[in-house]
């Protein structure tokens, strides 16, 4: 399928870049505030794109919000001090973004992170003139894989649905790109593969975001 598409989107987390130091410190932090035995550095990671709360409740297996919302801001706390320090971004962004926005595309990112920590992370390498828009999870009321972040997106950058590409590195990014009805591009650099993907609709698959170049020169 090709699009007449105007803007890019991404994910940041095993997308645009590495947080994992990060949210592993502010993960095991907040369990053991409550009270739970640290987890595993790969146990964790595969909670990384989802909402704190769902992280939590796929952690613990504890239902309960309220339980939920308490690490959700005892992760905050500790990711206040830790985690822009421990974010890199992946090589080749930078210069991707230069080329892809000469091409004409606006570019934005929709994550589960806090708006500001992306703006802090977008600071400290200098890119914030890159970027268009910004979507964090405290943004909106529904959080990936609900459209909400990607439809928010669009209306900032005054563009339909079908005008945009989602590129993602999770299910959870996929389901969000199909629930808005927008083409989805994965990227293999989180700890989803390529067979996981398959069964969702999909314009491209990528080894990695710079990649994405490539796709786009062909449309």
């Amino acid at each position: 399928m090709r699009f007449n598409m105007k803007a890019v989107l991404f994910d940041f987390d095993y997308t645009l870049g590495d947080s994992t130091n990060g949210i592993v410190e502010s993960v095991n932090y907040a369990l053991e505030k409550m009270a739970y035995q640290k987890r595993e550095t790969t146990e964790i990671c595969k909670t990384i794109g989802l909402s704190l709360r769902e992280t939590y409740k796929t952690l613990t297996e504890d239902e309960k919000e309220a339980h939920a919302e308490k690490f959700a801001a005892l992760f905050k706390e500790k990711a206040d001090l830790v985690m822009v320090a421990n974010t890199t971004l992946y090589d080749g962004v930078t210069d991707m973004l230069d080329r892809i926005r000469k091409m004409g595309y606006r570019t934005g990112i929709v994550t589960t992170k806090y708006h500001y920590r992306i703006e802090q992370i977008l600071r400290q390498y200098e890119v914030q003139d890159k970027i268009d828009v910004i979507v964090g999870g405290d943004d909106v009321r529904r959080q990936k894989p609900d459209p909400e972040g990607i439809l928010y997106a669009a209306r900032a950058l005054r563009v339909c649905a079908d005008e945009m590409l989602y590129v993602g590195d999770s299910l959870t990014d996929a389901r969000a790109a199909e629930s808005a009805k927008v083409g989805f591009a994965a990227v293999l650099t989180g700890t989803t593969c390529m067979e996981e993907f398959a069964p969702f609709p999909h314009v491209y698959i990528a080894s990695r975001v710079d990649e994405i170049e490539t796709y786009l020169k062909g449309i």
